[in-house]
């Protein structure tokens, strides 16, 4: 390329206030042609998975960190090479081999955080990193920043003759600089297993060891001991079974990684439940009238193409009974010292995901008609299972719905989601003898449990917000009367 210049394309803040991100797939390779705003990698931060853009036309010249890595917001991770034209400000050329971990930069950097655009950057004079453990010793902090500079593409630690170690010596005792590179978990993974890094040959980018070459290296180690009892003389039947419990042993258990969505969600609610006094009230309630309503609005063709259950009607109900009731809809402002009543309802929904439980909302839920919720719903449902919610769509909610019914569960106890004042959580909808018009009979039934911040919502206010979704599922032409 022609007066060609490498730009790094740094981790960008995807999420306000987000301080790191983890790499899920790279969909480019060195050597790859990418265009201005070609979707280059998919990132995870602890709200959602996002595709960030690349901003420039170039060659790939480096990708600085394997997948799986978590990596800090404004630490560079890839290198494209691009004809002419000086980087953008928020650019930074590899000219200093720095660390990746080192929190200083450039004097050239801007001093004010700019505007994030994803995929873009942001300011790297306004990052915060997280702290870091810092290494006992000169000899191991070296070391780590060598294998942090291989890691991000700047080279090979300056080279050192190695010190002779012995071939019976463990794995501990080697030199700490020629340790094999792999992240923490696979370490863990190792260590668990009995396994030794240094006796494994890494298949992943840049040399890094993965889980799936420390579950080879298990395999190929127990593949002899199992054979042996076939190819041996014949003798008892004891070596078999002595080489049994060492394999089980190593697989009884399995240690995940606590990251990501999961994190999030676990700080948030361990946050809540010690900071908000909970109480929770439950209510049994006769929904059969409701489910002819839904029956009855899937043939109608307001309702053609969106999806019509349940829980678009008790979301509806919810609505009506914090309309009934507004200061159910609030926050407590504990820096203020005052409770925030909201005037509108971004309507969160509970959605079980394979990263972890989010909560993303629907905005402005209140003003919406009822197929008009019915689409948001749908939406909300479908983007959540493929992965997609944006950081965006889960900030700002005011009151949530849990909806536990639909693992064949009663009823719970849910926890608020921070920052919100109430939380209904829908039971599983069955039929059950019910008193009806004097007689027992076949009903559909269901409990409703609602959890609210006793700080700000009183016995009364909750239980008359409950009591109002229950009248409404239980008679839904209240929706007209109601509204």
């Amino acid at each position: 390329m022609t007066n060609a210049s490498v730009r790094e394309f740094k981790m960008p803040d995807v999420g306000e206030g987000l301080t790191e991100a983890e790499i899920l797939k790279w969909y480019v390779q060195p050597g790859d042609t990418v265009t201005d705003g070609q979707v280059v990698c998919e990132v995870e931060t602890a709200k959602a998975a996002v595709e960030l853009p690349i901003p420039y036309d170039g060659v790939v010249r480096a990708l600085h960190f394997p997948e799986g890595t978590t990596v800090d917001v404004g630490t560079s991770i890839i290198a494209v090479e691009v004809a002419g034209g000086a980087a953008p400000a928020q650019e930074e050329a590899p000219a200093a081999p720095a660390p990746a971990a080192e929190p200083e930069r450039p004097a050239e950097q801007p001093a004010a955080r700019q505007p994030v655009l994803v995929g873009y950057g942001v300011a790297t004079s306004s990052t915060r990193r997280r702290p870091r453990k810092q290494a006992q010793d000169p000899a191991a902090q070296e070391a780590a920043s060598a294998v942090q500079s291989e890691l991000n593409g700047h080279g090979a630690a300056p080279a050192a003759p190695p010190a002779p170690v012995a071939p019976a010596a463990p794995a501990s005792s080697a030199a700490p600089a020629q340790r094999p590179l792999a992240k923490p978990p696979v370490r863990k993974l190792a260590k668990d297993l009995g396994v030794d890094l240094a006796t494994i040959t890494p298949t992943g980018p840049d040399g890094v060891i993965t889980r799936d070459d420390v579950h080879a290296a298990v395999a190929a180690a127990q593949a002899p001991q199992q054979a042996a009892p076939v190819d041996g003389p014949a003798a008892p039947a004891a070596p078999a079974p002595s080489a049994a419990p060492a394999s089980y042993d190593s697989v009884r258990e399995t240690r995940i990684p606590v990251k990501g969505v999961r994190k999030a969600t676990a700080a948030a609610m361990v946050g809540s439940a010690f900071t908000a006094p909970h109480v929770t009230e439950f209510v049994t309630v006769d929904v059969t009238r409701t489910m002819k309503l839904v029956e009855e609005l899937k043939q109608d063709k307001e309702f053609a193409g969106l999806r019509v259950n349940p829980l678009l009607l008790i979301a509806k109900a919810l609505l009506v009974a914090i309309r009934r009731n507004p200061d159910i809809n609030a926050s407590w402002d504990e820096a203020a010292q005052e409770i925030v009543v909201k005037h509108y309802v971004n309507l969160g929904i509970a959605a079980a995901t394979p990263r972890g439980l989010i909560v993303p909302n629907i905005k402005d839920a209140h003003a919406k008609t009822l197929p008009e919720l019915a689409a948001s719903l749908g939406e909300l449902v479908s983007t959540a299972r493929e992965g997609r919610t944006s950081p965006s769509a889960m900030q700002g909610g005011t009151v949530t719905i849990t909806n536990v019914g639909v693992f064949g569960v009663d009823t719970g106890t849910p926890i608020l989601n921070p920052g919100e004042s109430a939380i209904l959580a829908v039971g599983a909808i069955k039929l059950q003898p019910w008193v009806h018009k004097g007689k027992v009979k076949p009903r559909q039934v269901t409990t409703l449990a609602l959890s609210f911040d006793h700080r700000l919502v009183d016995g009364e206010l909750g239980s008359k917000v409950l009591a109002d979704v229950a009248a409404v599922l239980e008679q839904p032409k209240r929706l007209i009367t109601w509204a």
